[in-house]
């Protein structure tokens, strides 16, 4: 979230709250943004001149966004997400009608001649932005290896033999030596198919940063409890709209070829190309 301005307010005071920015072109200064809600409690969704650039705003009640306010709406699950959907929502909204750039959940300016003075001395990197996510959008792609079932033990290798009439039964010679070796094996087997399952992935990416104008690595998850499924690539590629049909190809491709499962989400805005901004 990014803050800008004044902490402190009159109970009544407003803000301007930022979604998108893109060009000053003539298609986004005669947008229809009606329907869009916005902000819950904020007035209707607007556009803003800013130089040579146009934002997507929103006046927004300044106490609904105060420092305080948004640590304990972090804590709500349910809130937070619906904020981050109402701004998602604006954000799709802008990028349908030409490139633009993402702002991060609440943005936050005094008011318009803020946001404007602050948007006019960052042109240039606004600019620099767009001109990169032009006709791109943003693909996710998780893979995933299955688990490897668990190998049986031979019940024969660990049978004990007997001792003698009324005596203990014993271990067969070499069963210990012969459990530590299963025990070896085991676990060198699941580090085989680790780094099996390592390079598969490192092959997927590399393979599909060949058509990606950027690319960027994600933490990957830990696997759910009961889950028959390691997740060992979380990646987006930022890829040209007359791409997407070869990114579907090699996808598949790569299926038949890893037998990894691979999952391919998007199109989304490209929130992780346009950089600090």
């Amino acid at each position: 979230m990014t803050h800008s301005g004044p902490r402190a307010q009159a109970p009544d005071a407003s803000a301007t709250y930022v979604f998108a920015v893109g060009r000053d072109t003539r298609a986004m200064k005669t947008a229809d943004l009606t329907g869009l809600a916005g902000m819950p409690g904020g007035e209707r969704v607007r556009l803003l001149t800013c130089g040579t650039l146009t934002a997507v705003v929103q006046t927004v009640p300044a106490a609904d966004f105060t420092d305080e306010v948004w640590q304990l709406r972090l804590s709500d699950r349910q809130e937070i997400e619906r904020y981050a959907r109402a701004h998602h929502e604006v954000v799709s909204a802008a990028a349908a009608i030409g490139p633009a750039v993402p702002l991060p959940l609440a943005t936050l300016y005094h008011d318009d001649e803020r946001a404007r003075r602050v948007l006019d001395d960052e042109a240039a990197r606004f600019h620099g932005a767009l001109k990169r996510i032009a006709h791109h959008a943003e693909w996710g792609v998780k893979v995933y290896a299955s688990h490897a079932p668990p190998e049986r033990q031979d019940p024969a290798q660990n049978r004990p033999v007997s001792t003698g009439a009324g005596r203990r039964e014993a271990p067969a010679a070499g069963a210990g030596l012969a459990y530590l070796n299963r025990k070896r094996g085991v676990h060198e087997g699941r580090e085989r198919r680790r780094e099996e399952a390592m390079n598969v992935a490192q092959s997927v990416d590399a393979e599909l940063r060949e058509i990606a104008a950027a690319a960027r690595r994600l933490r990957t998850h830990d696997a759910a409890p009961g889950e028959q499924r390691v997740h060992t690539l979380n990646a987006t590629y930022l890829i040209a709209a007359d791409r997407t049909d070869e990114l579907m190809r090699m996808t598949t491709a790569l299926r038949e070829r890893t037998g990894a499962q691979i999952e391919v989400s998007g199109p989304w805005v490209p929130y992780s190309f346009v950089g600090e901004v």
